[in-house]
């Protein structure tokens, strides 16, 4: 499989992509794996002798023009179409690549996912999803976490079959439990999406619904899939992330569950309902964030994932 990686998104590029690509090289010998790095040469060329050792595993792709985190995702992106972003998409639109990485602007990226790749037939909007932990050092799957802050009950349906498509099958839970996130267990709490919701998500039958989940339960094993609207899932896994700096890197807490709050642990997150695998990270992403992005990318594509998409998804044939 060939992977797209955008190397001059984020705070810390091109350097830190390069390190992180070092790592995974260094840590992964999947050759089935082939890189290929978007960037500007002039910059990159100071890291690329990192790279020396592993000439036969990635292949450069040319894109001297940058999208900065604070510009128009729109704007940007047609008026760069030489910048990584764009360059990434058109490999991804002409088959060239199997799936996009970028942590860069993730309004570019967004904007660059629905011009190319654009979502799959039947999708009403794509989502993105986030690992969090569970106690017992699993994970459980939270979504929106952010590019959908206003829904309608319709796309929290759709958001709890794909995050129970993505849990079956990228990390093998075979029948994954779905819950509304909600301010108490009782069908008819709630607000007046979460009221609309419950019912649609009780009556279909393609997904296991476990009932309302509080925020309590995020953590815990009562549900695999947590849906919800991105207003709140961004807040939650913006939460989540003070958590770990105020307990690990202020108050120096060394605890197992703990560190499985670090972004790092997973790298990215995937947006869900397109019809190509696009990956995005934190802008201030190190090494060993791009090490995870890559590999949990390489997972996602192996998985197959979006074909079941797409076959669950589709108009039914009449």
């Amino acid at each position: 499989m060939k992977l797209g990686l955008d190397i001059m998104g984020g705070d810390y590029a091109p350097a830190e992509a390069i390190k992180g690509v070092s790592l995974f090289f260094e840590e992964t010998n999947d050759a089935s794996i082939h890189l290929l790095l978007i960037g500007n040469g002039a910059m990159a060329a100071p890291y690329m002798p990192l790279l020396e050792p592993y000439k036969s595993r990635y292949t450069w792709i040319e894109a001297p023009d940058i999208i900065d985190m604070h510009e128009h995702p729109t704007k940007a992106f047609k008026d760069k179409p030489n910048s990584s972003i764009s360059v990434g998409f058109g490999l991804l639109h002409l088959n060239k690549a199997d799936a996009f990485i970028s942590v860069g602007n993730s309004g570019a990226v967004m904007v660059g996912a629905m011009y190319s790749v654009k979502t799959i037939e039947g999708i009403l909007r794509p989502t993105v999803v986030s690992p969090v932990p569970r106690i017992d050092g699993s994970f459980n799957l939270l979504l929106d976490v952010g590019i959908n802050a206003d829904c309608k009950p319709e796309h929290l349906v759709q958001f709890a079959q794909l995050g129970s498509l993505y849990a079956k099958h990228v990390y093998g839970i075979d029948k994954p439990a779905v819950g509304l996130l909600n301010i108490g267990e009782e069908e008819g709490k709630g607000n007046l999406l979460a009221q609309a919701t419950y019912p649609l998500l009780k009556e279909d039958t393609g997904i296991h619904f476990a009932g309302n989940v509080e925020g309590r339960d995020i953590f815990l094993d009562k549900a695999n899939v947590i849906v919800c609207e991105g207003f709140v899932g961004n807040v939650i896994l913006k939460l989540a992330e003070s958590m770990y700096h105020l307990f690990k890197e202020e108050r120096k807490v060394s605890d197992t569950f703990l560190d499985q709050f670090n972004y790092e642990v997973y790298g990215g997150l995937p947006v869900l309902g397109l019809n190509k695998p696009v990956m995005i990270g934190h802008g201030i992403s190190s090494a060993n964030a791009f090490k995870n992005i890559i590999r949990a990318t390489g997972k996602m594509v192996s998985s197959n994932v979006i074909d079941a998409f797409k076959k669950h998804f589709s108009p039914a044939v009449a």
